[in-house]
């Protein structure tokens, strides 16, 4: 029988379970063994970490959130260091990598991941390895595919976050900040804000003078006495991006821009805003995926089997006007399908009179 390997690597979201289910049942229908690998790439580097993936062991688990193979956005294999930085994986490691698949008789991969694990993808690729790819990110930012499994329900989630905080921000005439997920590209922010009835919209992709900001605020204070401002992680502020946190080896730690974007306004406009904010973080990658993440995971799923059982390796499968294709993987890595003012979201919020600049 031949034998292929799973793996997902960067950080998790909803739909990664379904994706996986899809592959084995298709797998096994192909009459193909499947081999998980656990944490990513470290599971297939010494000391490997597997377990067959049978029609049992996935049954079930399209619903759950997270990933049964468990993930890590760090390690031997990081191809990434940033925004449109790679680096190099030591020819060691990719050695290693592709040695322990002929020790087990895997054939090939599939690899479900972002930006960076493609990446690495790209590199173990050039060492003989068969791979074709799945894009995940909640950021719905990798170029070449419309939909990434994820971005519906962290925006869901963002969305019930702010039916509840417009409730409380009115009730205490409040200016309430509420920071999301996006590092490079603010399509949560867009997506979620604008569905939330969000009074700005703030995103890494369009620079902002707090100035600005907080005339809007005043306006909004005069006429509404409320407000409510999503901020993506990485918003842009007067020229340049606020980190937030420590600069690590691998890429900067963004996060808390909420907090100092609130005190940047209350040093502009000293006891005229009663100010909170709130960091969702993590409730927007956990818990279970929502129907639209649930069908297009398992469409990702059936759809890179099916590419790898016809050959089409250095390929990642895309989701395009309704349909599954493939592309090759080095065009999805390098740059990022970022929010234009072009784009549907940014027009209609700037015609509702949302701040976005």
């Amino acid at each position: 029988m031949k034998r292929v390997g799973i793996l997902n690597s960067g950080g998790d979201c909803a739909g990664l379970n379904a994706v996986i289910a899809s592959a084995v049942v298709t797998a096994n229908k192909l009459g193909y063994e499947v081999i998980g690998f656990e944490q990513g790439w470290e599971g297939l580097l010494d000391p490997m970490m597997y377990r067959p993936l049978t029609l049992d062991a996935v049954r079930g688990i399209s619903h759950l959130g997270g990933t049964i193979l468990g993930t890590v956005n760090h390690g031997r294999f990081g191809a990434k260091k940033g925004e449109g930085q790679s680096r190099r994986i030591p020819a060691d490691v990719l050695q290693m990598a592709a040695d322990n698949l002929k020790k087990l008789d895997v054939d090939g991969l599939i690899v479900i991941g972002g930006d960076g694990t493609l990446s690495g993808a790209v590199q173990l690729a050039a060492f003989g390895v068969n791979i074709v790819g799945v894009p995940k990110t909640i950021d719905n930012d990798l170029m070449l595919t419309a939909r990434t499994f994820g971005f519906s329900t962290a925006c869901q989630v963002v969305v019930d976050a702010l039916d509840r905080i417009h409730t409380t921000a009115t009730s205490h005439h409040r200016v309430i900040f509420v920071e999301t997920m996006g590092r490079h590209t603010g399509w949560i922010a867009f997506r979620a804000g604008l569905a939330g009835g969000a009074n700005a919209i703030l995103a890494p992709e369009f620079e902002f003078q707090v100035p600005d900001l907080v005339s809007f605020l005043r306006h909004r204070q005069a006429t509404r006495r409320s407000s409510v401002v999503v901020v993506a992680e990485g918003a842009h502020i007067s020229s340049k991006g606020v980190h937030w946190g420590e600069k690590s080896e691998e890429e900067v730690n963004l996060g808390g821009i909420s907090h100092y974007l609130m005190s940047l306004v209350g040093g502009l406009a000293p006891d005229e805003f009663e100010m909170r904010h709130v960091v969702l973080g993590h409730t927007q990658r956990g818990g279970t995926p929502n129907a639209a993440d649930r069908v297009v995971a398992k469409a990702y799923g059936c759809e890179a089997m099916k590419a790898y059982d016809r050959g089409e390796f250095g390929t990642v499968v895309a989701y395009i006007n309704q349909s599954m294709i493939t592309v090759p993987i080095d065009e999805c890595t390098g740059d990022l399908k970022r929010v234009t003012a072009d784009t549907l979201e940014y027009i209609t919020a700037r015609d509702l009179g949302v701040f976005v600049h």
